[in-house]
C-alpha cells in the first residue's frame, strides 16, 4: 500500500526539481527560511495566498478549496514535494491534496506535535493558533498520539496574524493584544508550548516574555523543515551539488509581500510574480 506521505510512484522527479511552499502570506516564510537553513542546496519555490488573507478563519470548505488550487498551481511547476506551510491549511487540506496530487505532501502540524511532545518535561502543552486550527482540535489529537497522559490547553490568537502582516511584531499593541490572549495560558502553567501558526515565530520575543522564559516555544515550521530532509533522504531526493535558487509567488500586494519579507525575516527578492486563482 502506498504510503501517502510519500507521495505516489508514477510521476517523474528528481533531486534537481525544487521544493513547493505555501501559506497564506509571509508567515510561511519562516518554514521557507528554516528549509534554507538546513537544506541550502534545495531550489524552492513559494507561494503565498496574500488575497485571501487570513486563513485562520476561513471554513474549511474554502480552505480546502484554495489549498488544491495553489496545489495543483505548484504541481505544475514540477516539484518533487509540496510543504503546507499554514497549519489552518494542514488541519483541514492534507487528506484532500493527498489524494489530488502526485507528489508527496508534508504538512505542518504533525511534525510540530511530535517535537513537541519529545521536548514537554510534565506533560503540559499549550497550543495557541488561529480560530480554525484550535477548532479543528488536531493538535490535541496527534499529540495524545505521540505521547500518553499528555495535558493540552488551546488559545485562539487570531489578531497574530494580521499584526504580523502589517509589521507589528513589537510594540504597545502587540504587547497588550499578547498579554490578553495570553493569561489564561500562562495560570495554566505548560512547560512547553506550540506555536500553532506559522506567523507566530515572528512574535517569539513577545510571547515568550507573556507565558515565561522557562517554558520551551515549538516552532512547527522548524519540525517541518527536518521532516522535509527525512523524506528527501528516504527517497534519495536531496540535492547534492550547487546553491539553491528561489522563486516567489504571491496572489496580491506583491510589493507589500517583497518589503515585508525583506523587514521581518532579512530575505532579498528580486521579484515576486503574481499567479491569481478566482
Amino acid at each position: 500500500m502506498e504510503n501517502p506521505l510519500l507521495g505516489t510512484s508514477n510521476f517523474v522527479t528528481g533531486p534537481n526539481l525544487p521544493i513547493g511552499v505555501f501559506d497564506s502570506g509571509v508567515g510561511g516564510l519562516t518554514v521557507f527560511k528554516a528549509i534554507q537553513k538546513s537544506l541550502p542546496r534545495e531550489n524552492i519555490i513559494y507561494y503565498g495566498d496574500t488575497a485571501h488573507l487570513p486563513y485562520g478563519s476561513k471554513s474549511p470548505q474554502t480552505l480546502k478549496k484554495f489549498s488544491l488550487k495553489i496545489g495543483k498551481f505548484l504541481e505544475s511547476q514540477k516539484i518533487k514535494l509540496l510543504v503546507v506551510a499554514c497549519n489552518s491549511a494542514s488541519s483541514v487540506a492534507i487528506p484532500l491534496l493527498r489524494r489530488n496530487l502526485k507528489v508527496p505532501v508534508l504538512g505542518v502540524i504533525e511534525p510540530g506535535a511530535k517535537l513537541a511532545a519529545q521536548r514537554t518535561s510534565r506533560g503540559r502543552i499549550g497550543v495557541i493558533g488561529t480560530e480554525g486550527t484550535i477548532a479543528s482540535q488536531v493538535y490535541p489529537k496527534r499529540l495524545t498520539q505521540f505521547r500518553r497522559g499528555v495535558r493540552v490547553f488551546s488559545v485562539a490568537c487570531p489578531l497574530f496574524v494580521p499584526l504580523v502582516e502589517e509589521g507589528f511584531w513589537r510594540g504597545a499593541i502587540t504587547e497588550a493584544i499578547a498579554r490578553r490572549y495570553l493569561a489564561p495560558l500562562k495560570k495554566w502553567r505548560p512547560d512547553t508550548l506550540i506555536l500553532g501558526c506559522t506567523h507566530y515565530p515572528l512574535l517569539k520575543k513577545v510571547i515568550s516574555e507573556r507565558v515565561g522564559r522557562k517554558v520551551v516555544l515549538v516552532d512547527s515550521g522548524e519540525a517541518a523543515a527536518e521532516e522535509v530532509s527525512k523524506i528527501l533522504q528516504r527517497k534519495k531526493l536531496l540535492r547534492k551539488n550547487g546553491r539553491g535558487s528561489y522563486k516567489f509567488y504571491a496572489s496580491d500586494a506583491p510589493t507589500k509581500f517583497k518589503k515585508l519579507a525583506h523587514k521581518l525575516l532579512g530575505l532579498s527578492m528580486k521579484r515576486v510574480w503574481v499567479q491569481r486563482f478566482d
